[in-house]
């Protein structure tokens, strides 16, 4: 079901997007509304799984993982989907893991140290599990924007 957004509850979580640490109170201020009426918003929100978390990002370069690729994967056989994101899931270095339709069966994001450590996580890990037929890298030169869908 699609979750009418009004222009506060737009605002509200522009407000959020820019800083999910912003308090309540401060958005109210700069909104012209009441601190309840934010708390109100936002938890409606919530609720309706319009907001589904507010979680930190961070530079992965200052983390030491300066290397970054996107990898489709196919499979040998469809039906290992799922035990096949099982092993994904446990790569810390996978980030990210989207169904696609293509060539390919997942599309992964995935960050390394640098080339040998990529090498190692493509052949060592991610080519031995069981169902992974092939993998195709691109390497990621560095990200021009990345954003929420923009009302």
């Amino acid at each position: 079901m699609i979750y009418p957004l009004d222009d506060f509850d737009k605002k509200i979580i522009g407000k959020l997007e820019v800083d999910g640490r912003m308090p309540y109170s401060q958005i109210a201020e700069e909104l012209g509304i009441s601190n309840t009426m934010v708390h109100k918003r936002v938890a409606k929100l919530i609720k309706h799984k319009i907001i589904t978390k507010i979680n930190p990002t961070y530079d992965e370069k200052r983390l030491g993982y300066g290397y970054g690729a996107f990898t489709g994967i196919t499979l040998d056989k469809e039906h290992k989907t799922k035990s096949v994101i099982q092993a994904l899931k446990k790569i810390p270095e996978v980030t990210e893991c989207h169904y696609i339709a293509g060539s390919f069966t997942l599309y992964l994001r995935i960050f390394a140290k640098d080339h040998e450590d990529l090498k190692r996580i493509l052949y060592d890990v991610i080519d031995n599990i069981d169902g992974v037929a092939k993998t195709e890298s691109m390497i990621d030169l560095g990200c021009a924007f990345k954003r929420n869908i923009v009302f």
